[in-house]
């Protein structure tokens, strides 16, 4: 066994030899290698990754003695890549927890069998650098490790995702050397370190040597002060010096034009100061940087570095003296291969994805991201709420969620010195990032005296900038020390609640959702509404949508399929199953949904009809600092889905910040029948870095005041009967009508249907012999529950909702003197154990055309709590794979997430209704659907058409299979069509860690009727 001091399990000993923190740079030879931001364009740095020797023990007490040495025998271990997560590449348990630690929850002792991962590495020290400082770093290493150069113990580091940087100079040579290191999976910071995600160990993030002058700067805080009206920005450049040495200080604009320089000789520590008339502010709509160089000796530091202000006037939130809204995500560091380790192109693919959706904030959920991350937020423009790397969840779980159980690290003041080096480590490394508009002081970790401490300590240190922390509010023994936190932060909080923080004028701080609308699977639904309410208060900053992907691990089923992995799927215990899949895209970055439907929500432009009779729109600047001059906008006008007019308007220029502009668009306003909808879309006019030209940034529709309000107006054909039992049958066809065995046989000129008066139900649509049902239609109350059902989803169990069958007390028929064929069938809905959830009567009527009428009354029993849905379940054979409809589209979209759908006719397949979902849960209906035909390719088929809007969904798996399956490659489908036209279907919301859903979101009625046609058709002969 290794004989080393058991650094592991002392909070009071967080590190040894560890260099102190500063800020991020890489020092350069000179301004244009500088200016690339290439690391490996300087010749002071030198990179480690790449492939290591490694081996795995699953306990620290196997690894062997000497191992580190310099001519230890390693040439029979494993290669592994650095930076990596070991557990991706085979070794040690994969596993998902949230809120449960992974071990016995007894701080500061972790197990005796701590896994540990052994590293070790040969590199060359060039000449060059002998007469240099060398140092290296890590800059993410989870959970600890111990460093030796040379067989020389050269330090100790934990806290997994902040850089740790040792002086190894005097322990490397020229030429040939080796590094080893040992990495332990578990610390005593594994009691601040229990975020929700996936538990990953290794070197995770790049590591790389470091060459300086032997009097070199080797901290800089580039202290930024504006002036009241903002004509003048100051900087203060505060230099922490090793040895002396004379610096050259220069600001240069984003175009390369020198507007200052400074010199001055430091000793230890100094300042120099800069002054800049008129500066181009930062923000995130306009990112502008100036440069700061720092030249002396040998080397080159550059800093990016951006003018603005953040402060709280009178409880309202303000960037550069304007109220912002934060439109944010929070986002964890997540790839589905790697783990952990996020490539930079991984890095922009988010960035462009979240520009492309008008996000504007990135909360760095619940740690330090990585530097170059940080860098990309600066230039791309994003307000960054960057967050310590703590959070102890797992002391609730440990006490089954007892009061004040969150609270026992944050209360102990020995672990003071661990929790404020936290804050150290974050804010001394990203403290010159101009995108950092708030430090966060971690998640979920309680608050007391421990957090008191390190919101004093970055206050000191770093007083530009707010300070954030949700724990505090969450508190559950009372309230605190409060005075050294900047806003009110909560979590999932309901939209009533925000309301009333922001109509409360005892409450003087801003309020920030730092977590709300969660994103888990078929979500969120409730966006429009929070948004509403704070775009009325000046007192609600805004929030960040937990969260921005799905966590989820590409692995392979045993047949070689490929599939999103969750917690359990590799026995791993505890885990939270499928919580981690809970984000706005998947985890390749396909967005979801519920990400088209927040870009719609914050879109930074409004538009409203003035009068659409004469073609009047007024357009409203939702940006803060630029005017809309980078936009046009395009319009058009559809007549049940064919468009007939369209332009564009090119100059757009209303003003930041509320500023509005009329428009007047230069369409003939539409006369006769028929549905006329105009839809405007504010486009790009040029390219940027993350869209096309023309790309679209937000769109409104609107229904213009003339044709026909008759849904069925919408119908290709012409036809102008509505579908109701009443409804005139023309000119008049022979019908017969057979009963056989209690089977009723409707035979028409060229259709057959058949009615089972013993089941109570429709059993047979023909024409022409095309058979267009291939199972008895059935009334529908089960959706597959949606992750954000979670929270309804054992009360709907409970009374019986998944296993209702119908029971038919009475079945009449008759035919009627007009010729046609009328079933009277009183039924209930129930099942087993429970009373029936609902009782009704449905009315069937054969018309000679061949269509069938029916309506349904239906009354619910008083005490049940909501109905998934209510429809007709109807099974189409085969072959049926083209869906038509007129209503909202192309997406999926419900009563609560429909705003990024525009009502219009649309030609999809059944596999593009379809909307895959790691775990399996409903999807793919159609809001506000006024009519469509399910056929096959010939266009033989079902029209179905109702006198209101109805939902639409048809899908190749029914309820059950759904909500039978864990994963998407569970799925089987079907080769027939399953539809389900439904007169209405409860909303989405965002329940799975959020408020329940809307009471307007949910089928409540306890009595309706519900009306809708079928009608057997041929669309090439209509």
């Amino acid at each position: 066994m290794l004989s080393i001091e058991k650094y592991w399990e002392d909070p009071n000993l967080l590190h040894v030899n560890r260099e102190p923190a500063r800020a991020y740079y890489i020092p350069y030879a000179d301004l244009d290698s500088a200016a690339s931001r290439k690391r490996s364009r300087s010749p002071f740095y030198q990179a480690l990754n790449g492939n290591w020797k490694f081996r795995y023990h699953t306990s620290v007490k196997h690894v062997e003695e000497g191992f580190y040495t310099e001519d230890a025998d390693v040439s029979g271990w494993d290669d592994l890549l650095v930076p990596s997560c070991w557990q991706r590449n085979g070794y040690d348990q994969l596993h998902y927890t949230n809120t449960n630690y992974p071990i016995p929850c007894d701080p500061p002792f972790v197990p005796d069998a701590n896994p540990a991962g052994l590293y070790v590495r040969e590199f060359q020290v060039t000449e060059n650098w002998q007469e240099k400082e060398k140092y290296i770093v890590f800059e993410g290493v989870n959970s600890c490790f111990y460093l030796w150069v040379n067989g020389v113990f050269a330090g100790y580091s934990q806290g997994s995702r902040n850089p740790a940087e040792f002086h190894i100079s005097p322990y490397v040579t020229s030429g040939r050397n080796r590094i080893a290191v040992m990495v332990l999976k578990w610390c005593d910071g594994t009691y601040m370190e229990d975020q929700d995600m996936w538990r990953y160990s290794g070197i995770f993030r790049d590591v790389y040597l470091l060459a300086r002058d032997q009097a070199h700067v080797r901290d800089v805080f580039i202290k930024q002060e504006l002036s009241e009206d903002f004509r003048l920005g100051r900087l203060t450049c505060e230099l922490d010096i090793i040895g002396t040495l004379k610096a050259d200080v220069e600001l240069r604009d984003a175009e390369g034009r020198r507007l200052q320089s400074a010199s001055a000789v430091i000793n230890g520590s100094g300042n120099v100061e800069l002054q800049v008339q008129d500066p181009v502010l930062w923000n995130a709509e306009v990112p502008y940087l100036y440069t700061l160089h720092i030249h002396y000796g040998d080397e080159v530091l550059a800093f990016r570095t951006g003018f603005r202000q953040t402060t709280v006037i009178d409880g309202v939130f303000q960037i550069n003296g304007r109220a912002v809204k934060l439109k944010g995500v929070n986002r964890h560091e997540s790839h589905p291969e790697l783990g952990a380790v996020i490539p930079l192109k991984h890095m922009i693919q988010d960035l462009h994805l979240m520009k492309r959706h008008n996000i504007n904030t990135i909360r760095t959920a619940h740690y330090p991201n990585d530097p170059r991350f940080m860098e990309l937020c600066d230039e791309y423009g994003f307000y960054v709420i960057d967050e310590a790397d703590l959070e102890a969840h797992g002391m609730s779980s440990a006490e089954k969620w007892a009061e004040g159980a969150i609270n026992r690290l944050s209360d102990n003041t020995q672990w003071e010195a661990a929790f404020v080096e936290r804050a150290q480590r974050l804010v001394e490394r990203d403290k010159n990032f101009p995108c950092v508009i708030i430090w966060s002081l971690g998640n979920e970790a309680g608050y007391g005296p421990n957090h008191i401490a390190m919101a004093r300590w970055v206050q000191s240190r770093d007083a530009s900038r707010l300070v954030h922390y949700e724990g505090a509010a969450a508190r559950y023994k009372g309230s605190t020390d409060v005075e050294a936190l900047d806003m009110e932060s909560h979590m999932y909080e309901s939209v009533p609640f925000i309301e009333e923080y922001a109509r409360d004028e005892s409450k003087t701080k801003p309020l920030f959702l730092c977590e709300y609308s969660h994103a888990m699977g078929n979500s969120p639904g409730d966006l429009q509404d929070y948004w509403k309410v704070i775009y009325q208060y000046p007192k609600l900053m805004g929030g960040c949508v937990w969260e921005w992907c799905d966590h989820g691990i590409l692995a392979e089923t045993e047949d070689g399929r490929p599939y999103f992995a969750y917690g359990g799927d590799f026995g791993d215990k505890p885990n939270d199953g499928n919580f981690c899949i809970d984000g706005l895209v998947s985890p390749d970055r396909i967005p979801h949904t519920g990400l088209l439907e927040l870009k719609q929500v914050i879109a930074p432009v409004r538009i409203e009809a003035s009068d659409l009779s004469s073609g009047t729109v007024c357009l409203s600047n939702l940006y803060d600092f630029r005017d809309l001059s980078h936009l046009f906008l395009s319009w058009c006008v559809e007549k049940d889905g064919h468009v007939l007019e369209q332009g564009q308007i090119m100059e757009l220029e209303a003003a930041p910040h509320g500023g509005s502009q009329t428009l007047t668009l230069p369409y003939k306003l539409p006369e006769g029948d028929g549905r006329y909808f105009l839809t405007l879309s504010c486009r790009q006019n040029a390219e940027t870095r993350w869209a096309e030209p023309g790309y679209e940034i937000m769109f409104q529709q609107f229904e213009l005041p003339t044709g026909r309000k008759d849904v069925l107006s919408a119908d290709p054909s012409g036809r102008e009967e509505r579908p109701s039992l009443h409804a005139s049958q023309g000119h008049r066809r022979e019908i017969q009508a057979k009963l056989k065995d209690q089977l009723l046989v409707i035979k028409g000129l060229d259709f057959r249907h058949t009615f089972d008066l013993y089941e109570g139900t429709l059993t047979g649509l023909s024409k022409h012999g095309v058979t267009m049902l291939a199972a008895p239609a059935a009334w529908s109350i089960w959706r597959a529950p949606t992750d954000n059902d979670r929270g309804i989803q054992s009360k709907w169990l409970t009374e019986g909702y998944d296993r209702a069958v119908m029971k038919v007390y009475g079945c009449t028929w008759s035919q009627q003197p007009d010729g046609t064929v009328e079933v009277i069938v009183d039924y209930s809905l129930g099942g087993y154990t429970r009373y029936p959830l609902l009782r009704g009567r449905t009315h069937w009527r054969f018309g000679t055309d061949g269509g069938v009428f029916l309506r349904t009354e239906v009354e619910v029993r008083e005490e049940l709590p909501f109905l998934p849905r209510f429809g007709l379940q109807l099974t189409l054979p085969a072959g049926n794979e083209e869906v038509e409809y007129f209503g909202y589209g192309p997406q999926e979209s419900y009563i609560d997430k429909r705003l990024s759908t525009r009502m219009s006719k649309y030609e999809l397949t059944v596999d593009d209704m379809f909307e895959n979902y790691i775990h399996p849960q409903e999807n793919g209906s159609r809001y506000g659907t006024e009519w469509a035909v399910i056929s096959n390719r010939q266009g033989m088929g079902l029209r179905v058409e109702a006198p209101k809007p109805f939902s639409l969904q048809a899908l190749h798996y029914t309820p059950e299979d759904l909500t039978a399956a864990r994963h998407d490659y569970e799925l089987t489908p079907r080769r027939e069509t399953i539809v389900h036209v439904d007169y209405k279907m409860s909303g989405i919301g965002s329940n799975s860690c959020g408020p329940e859903l809307g009471e307007p979101y949910r089928l409540d009625e306890k009595a309706f009727t519900f009306e809708l046609r079928l009608l057997p058709v041929f669309k090439e002969d209509e």
